[in-house]
């Protein structure tokens, strides 16, 4: 019976061949360049719109259901879509031989084992950026030297370089050549760092600002000629923003190479004033009303105490330099203490009769003896009256 009518039976399709079907037939469905493209397009878009709005979906966690759960579905569809967008435009410009040559064709159980295996490793890598952050918060805590930025920064490096490490614990699973992506990596680092130089010279200066903090965001800063509170610190360049409401873009490789000035770094600040006497006016006098004066103000600070010195001589004054310091500093607070500081020095030093001169000169002259004497003479030249006359008796005038 069996010889007579043979048993015909079809193979099962397996999944490997279908995903292979359905790749293979993604080029004849979009047969030109222009459409491939525009497909490209049109998917990278969708993507980059489907990412730009994870945040939205983190914080969307339903009612009645754990906010970790949630977090780790929203994370591994956001990975899915990326993958699956992934392997579509690999389909579409006809690249799915490669694909499957690499990850195989037929997915049995071992192919299961591996993805769950892969599964576990990205959940994993998921839990352990969690840790990161806790670590790195109780290190903030801990240790008052560890700014907002540095703790960001250290938070993504090990956000990155776990990812990373997954990455190629999932490559080496999927029997996938680590070692020739790594070799490529190599020469396409040492390609990018020949051609973008600069760019990676103000990364790594962003990087040593970051750990060194020679100032920290709402500091008085001067780099060079500018000037101003730094109101953000990134990994490229730190912006001030300038006493006259600019503000500047100064990238960090500058700021490493140029002295920097930070006005704020100790909390105070000391301001000096230098206000000119007479000549005529006791100087000790003239500096302990000045210092009187500047004591008792509110800005200044009491510790430490105002001080006057007598600081040269100049041509119409005596200058006496009036020092005083200012606690927090900002460009306001320098102002209004210089302002006030000012204003008090001079209301006090014309109280008590002291002269503050205007800038003057002396012109003096003195008498030649014996005349005039001209250059290269021996001797006073004659005057007109003396002129010797004529010996022919022509000088003479007739009447």
């Amino acid at each position: 019976m069996h010889a007579l009518f043979p048993l015909q039976t079809t193979p099962m399709p397996t999944p490997g061949s279908d995903v292979g079907g359905v790749l293979a037939a993604l080029p004849d469905l979009v047969p030109s360049l222009a459409g491939r493209i525009a497909v490209t397009f049109a998917i990278g878009i969708g993507v980059m719109a489907l990412l730009t709005r994870t945040d939205r979906l983190h914080g969307a966690v339903p009612e009645r259901f754990p906010s970790a759960t949630w977090h780790l579905l929203v994370t591994l569809g956001t990975m899915f879509v990326a993958a699956s967008a992934g392997v579509v435009i690999v389909g579409v410009w006809g690249l799915s031989e490669e694909l499957l040559g690499v990850f195989g064709r037929n997915y049995g159980p071992e192919t299961v084992v591996r993805l769950g295996v892969s599964v576990l490793f990205v959940i994993g890598a998921y839990t352990m950026t969690g840790l990161i952050r806790q670590l790195v918060e109780e290190l903030v805590e801990t240790r008052s030297s560890i700014g907002e930025h540095e703790s960001e920064i250290a938070f993504r490096v090990g956000q990155v370089v776990l990812y990373l490490l997954a990455l190629l614990i999932i490559l080496s699973l999927w029997r996938v050549n680590v070692g020739g992506i790594l070799v490529g990596a190599g020469f396409l680092g040492i390609v990018v760092g020949m051609a973008a130089r600069q760019t990676l010279g103000q990364l790594i200066a962003g990087f040593v600002l970051m750990f060194s903090r020679p100032f920290e965001i709402g500091d008085w800063i001067q780099v060079g000629e500018y000037e101003g509170i730094v109101t953000d610190i990134t990994i490229v360049n730190t912006r001030v923003q300038t006493f006259d409401g600019e503000y500047v873009m100064v990238p960090n490789d500058v700021i490493s190479s140029e002295s920097l000035v930070n006005r704020s770094r100790k909390g105070r600040l000391r301001i000096e004033i230098e206000v000119g006497i007479d000549y005529e006016c006791d100087p000790e006098e003239a500096a302990s009303v000045a210092k009187q004066a500047v004591s008792g103000l509110e800005v200044p600070m009491n510790v430490p105490t105002p001080q006057v010195v007598l600081k040269r001589l100049d041509d119409s004054a005596v200058v006496l330099g009036v020092r005083y310091w200012i606690d927090n500093p900002s460009a306001r607070r320098k102002w209004r203490s210089q302002t006030a500081v000012i204003s008090a020095v001079k209301g006090a030093l014309e109280a008590e009769g002291i002269k503050i001169p205007f800038p003057q000169r002396e012109l003096t002259g003195r008498e030649e003896a014996g005349g005039l004497v001209l250059a290269g003479g021996e001797g006073p030249g004659p005057s007109r009256s003396e002129e010797p006359a004529p010996a022919d008796g022509s000088g003479e005038s007739e009447s």
